[in-house]
């Protein structure tokens, strides 16, 4: 139901985004060939992802931002990804497979951003004071926590995205593939606590 389109299939519209995602990777990623079947979306996704690149984040807190969305809803096509590019950032191999399974960093700080991009996820914004306060005591600003919304949204396209269509994996992360682990029923309860 949903097109996987290459320079000559797309959209005109799409053909010069299609171009930049070749540039940007070395290929175009399926991701970006589903979303060329929407011009719309897909110069919105480009177009924030740069956006977020140009945030008070480092690209490690980015990539715990990322990750923490993609772990939440559950991207198959996305984890495979953001492993790869939180390799190229410089993330510790312990936090990257924490990430991946979604478990506690070892790192407070990026521990405490977890969180907070966890709670926004889980509770649609709705997030408790004393989060928002841990999220501070931590050395993050008012500024950040806006941005991890910036994060949050750019995840929210490609995230849904995959979800409806299925976006097949490249090949270029095959070996990264994940499936979302099964989690204890602790982590269950605590997740509905939140």
């Amino acid at each position: 139901m949903f097109p996987i389109h290459d320079a000559t299939t797309a959209p005109e519209a799409s053909k010069p985004l299609l171009e930049q995602a070749k540039k940007n990777f070395g290929m175009i990623p399926n991701l970006e060939r589903v979303m060329a079947e929407s011009p719309a979306l897909l110069e919105g996704y480009v177009h924030l992802w740069e956006l977020f690149d140009t945030t008070s984040l480092s690209p490690i807190e980015r990539q715990v931002v990322y990750q923490t969305a993609n772990f939440q809803n559950q991207c198959e096509y996305c984890i495979p990804w953001h492993t790869k590019l939180s390799q190229l950032a410089g993330m510790a191999p312990n936090e990257i497979e924490a990430l991946r399974q979604g478990t506690e960093l070892a790192d407070s700080k990026l521990e405490a951003l977890r969180q907070f991009t966890k709670s926004l996820i889980l509770n649609r914004g709705k997030i408790v004071e004393a989060e928002l306060k841990a999220f501070f005591s931590v050395g993050y600003s008012s500024q950040q926590a806006l941005e991890v919304i910036l994060g949050i949204a750019v995840k929210t396209m490609s995230n849904y995205t995959n979800s409806i269509a299925g976006t097949p994996l490249d090949k270029a992360v095959e070996k990264l593939r994940w499936k979302k682990p099964i989690i204890s029923m602790r982590e269950n309860m605590d997740a509905d606590a939140v």
